[in-house]
């Protein structure tokens, strides 16, 4: 599975980070950062794949997609 993330899409809700610490911290400014890959493009491991999946769909802003 792998995991996008439109940070410029981010408005601050951190409903991610609330629900998949594992995958996404907070800066400074209270944003998302996608601790994986570049920050914007990862694959995800196996074990995180339902909390990758969990944050994609609680996303109010659909910053974050996950693909098979």
């Amino acid at each position: 599975m792998n995991i996008d993330f439109d940070r410029s899409a981010c408005q601050g809700h951190n409903r991610c980070y609330s629900l998949a610490e594992a995958l996404f911290d907070v800066d400074d400014e209270g944003y998302a950062i996608l601790r994986l890959g570049d920050g914007a493009s990862a694959e995800v491991p196996t074990e995180l794949e339902e909390l990758a999946q969990l944050a994609a769909d609680n996303c109010p802003e659909f910053a974050i997609t996950v693909t098979p």
